[in-house]
């Protein structure tokens, strides 16, 4: 009897075990289903991403999180000025420049267009509309001053295009009144699939003069493709390029070295030769192009600004088909769903799970190769910065003293080229890992190149007698 009360009761909580389980099952699928809420129709006039979570809540909000302040040892997003205490030694590196007034640390992507209106280089200095450029919500603006400028409504493309070039052109203070938004959904996506693709006019014709290059660009195959195919005509990352490439196109819109080109401030990214650093160099060189005359030593100089898709292109990640956003924006669940987090940031932060996706390491080894590869490259960056420091003294002394400066012009050749690479490392927001490799060989080469400089203003003191 009690044997068979026991059965009955095992079977009644089983049959209640593999109910909840198909409960548990059918709710995930549903779910499942409900990734996507049809709340509002999206288009092409839709900037405020609110209105997008009202269709994509997850995705809005992680993108929200992006205020948060979060910090690796190398980078965060607090708002602190970088040119003082341990980087105080860039106010002589960047003399005569706006930077060295204000620089401050990179704060989240909600963060990016109230910081640039507040930063001191656009309120004491004049500034062009092609700044906004990759600090708002942008595409919509440029579409209606290219229609007002004549070009046709229904081609969408061309608009863009004259709009962009009309905005650079602006006083800074009147291109921002045009918009409201830092980078969001429209940015990236499509409104009426969500497919990734590529907005920037800048990166449209960067990528264009990097596809016609000699440059392999080994990590990018869809130009391999494009020039298989006979390379004529537009290269269009949104059709050539694989959705995975996208996921590096989308970030590579903004995170690069550029120029204002001309009188015109044609907002230019310097890939006609390549993205390699020295490429760059040599175009700029070919084109006659300095940010600003050194203050204290008038040498030619450049300011390399934040060529993370420059540097990332030379390193293994690249080279492996590892796209930005499987490190910074990885995938994660919410309940069945699977989804990309939006909260853009250091992978560091999220404990280094997105590595371990392909790297079967325990996450404090992972994070302690990184920070040994970024202190590595701090090292040399430090080395850098005090041999360019001391050719800049050297040469403002040798000025000083009486030294014609057509005397000096090798010397300040090469602070030229020392403070481009050591600022090209020193911007870059990744402290090396990028392309650790590389970076090393830049800053080896950013020192060797100051301590030339030191002995060329040597000679010269020796030959004039001064």
């Amino acid at each position: 009897m009690w044997a068979y009360l026991v059965a009955i009761g095992m079977v009644a909580v089983a049959t209640v075990m593999v109910l909840l389980l198909l409960q548990n099952i059918t709710t995930r699928q549903s779910e499942a289903r409900l990734d996507v809420f049809r709340v509002v129709e999206l288009d092409e006039t839709v900037e405020d991403p609110a209105v997008w979570g009202q269709n994509y809540p997850r995705q809005y909000d992680s993108y929200l999180r992006t205020v948060d302040i979060d910090r690796s040892r190398y980078g965060g997003s607090e708002s602190i000025s970088k040119i003082d205490g341990e980087y105080a030694v860039w106010r002589t590196l960047w003399a005569g420049y706006p930077f060295a007034t204000d620089y401050r640390e990179e704060r989240g992507h909600a963060y990016m267009l109230i910081d640039q209106r507040e930063t001191e280089r656009v309120l004491q200095f004049k500034q062009p509309g092609a700044c906004l450029h990759c600090h708002a919500s942008v595409i919509p603006a440029y579409y209606n001053q290219g229609v007002a400028a004549g070009i046709p409504a229904d081609d969408r493309h061309a608009a863009i295009m004259k709009g962009f070039e009309l905005i650079n052109t602006m006083p800074y203070s009147q291109a921002t009144t045009l918009v409201s938004h830092p980078v969001t959904c429209l940015d990236c996506h499509d409104p009426s699939t969500m497919q990734l693709r590529v907005t920037r006019p800048g990166f449209l014709l960067g990528i264009q003069a990097l596809a016609e290059s000699d440059d392999p660009v080994a990590h990018l195959p869809s130009i391999a493709r494009w020039r298989d195919a006979g390379g004529k005509g537009i290269y269009d990352p949104n059709t050539w390029a694989s959705r995975q490439e996208l996921r590096s196109m989308v970030c590579a819109q903004c995170h690069v070295e550029y120029y204002f080109k001309g009188t015109e401030k044609l907002l230019t990214y310097p890939w006609q030769n390549g993205l390699k650093m020295e490429q760059i160099e040599a175009y700029y060189d070919e084109v006659g192009h300095k940010d600003w005359t050194h203050a204290l030593s008038q040498a030619p100089a450049l300011k390399a600004q934040h060529p993370e898709f420059e540097l990332w292109s030379q390193g293994i990640h690249a080279q492996s088909g590892v796209a930005c956003a499987d490190c910074h924006m990885p995938y994660r669940r919410d309940g069945a769903v699977k989804i990309s987090d939006h909260q853009v940031r250091s992978p560091l932060l999220a404990g280094a799970t997105a590595c371990q996706t392909c790297h079967n390491i325990d996450a404090e080894t992972l994070i302690q190769r990184v920070e040994t590869i970024q202190d590595r490259t701090m090292s040399l960056l430090h080395r850098g910065e005090t041999a360019t420091e001391a050719l800049i003294k050297d040469i403002e002394a040798a000025l000083a003293a009486g030294v014609p400066v057509e005397q000096l012009a090798e010397a300040q050749a090469h602070q030229r080229r020392a403070q481009w690479r050591l600022d090209f490392i020193s911007a870059e927001n990744s402290m090396g890992f990028h392309a650790d490799q590389e970076a090393a060989r830049i800053l080896a080469e950013a020192i060797d190149e100051a301590r030339q400089g030191q002995l060329v203003v040597m000679q010269v003191r020796a030959r004039v007698g001064m």
